[in-house]
This record gives C-alpha cells, structure tokens and sequence, in this order.
C-alpha cells in the first residue's frame, strides 16, 4: 500500500472519527484507554492540531470493525477498503 494511499484513509479516518468514537458512546478518554494513547492524542487528532499515525489509524480500524455500530460505516466512508482488506491479511510484502 502507497503511502499517498495511507494518508487517504488517516485523512478519511481523522474526518470522521468523532462521529464513529460517540457512535460507540466513548469519551475521548475511554478511546484512548482502549487504543493505548492519552486522551490529548485523541483531542488533538480530532480537532486536527496533530497528524493521525498509522499505527493508530489501525488501532482504530480494528476497533471499529469489532463494533456493529461502525462497522458497515467504515467501508461507507471510505475508511475500510478492499486494498486495506488485503493488506491486513496480507502484509506490506512489496
């Protein structure tokens, strides 16, 4: 996966992560407990005063296909991709 392609979903991602996070009824803070990160990380992320990371951006990825509530959100939203699909099964071989 290209990083222009990554920074597509992170941007995907950052859009829409407050609207996923109350999906699930969490704080900023009990996000941040459940993807290892301070709730300062997540406040800044979504007010955009700092860059997702990508190891973050499959935390939440992970989280969020978990959920019923923001599962089928993520392929709607261009988060969860066929391409992010295979390279989660797959790894970044190439």
């Amino acid at each position: 996966m290209t990083d222009d392609k990554k920074k597509t979903l992170i941007v995907n991602m950052t859009d829409n992560l407050k609207t996923l996070r109350v999906r699930l009824g969490m704080s900023q803070s009990d996000l941040a407990k459940v993807i290892g990160v301070n709730r300062h990380t997540v406040m800044n992320i979504e007010t955009r005063r700092s860059e997702m990371t990508w190891p973050i951006f499959l935390a939440l990825v992970l989280l969020f296909i978990k959920n019923e509530e923001t599962n089928k959100l993520l392929n709607v939203l261009e988060i969860y991709t066929d391409e992010l699909n295979e390279f989660i099964k797959q790894g970044d071989n190439k």
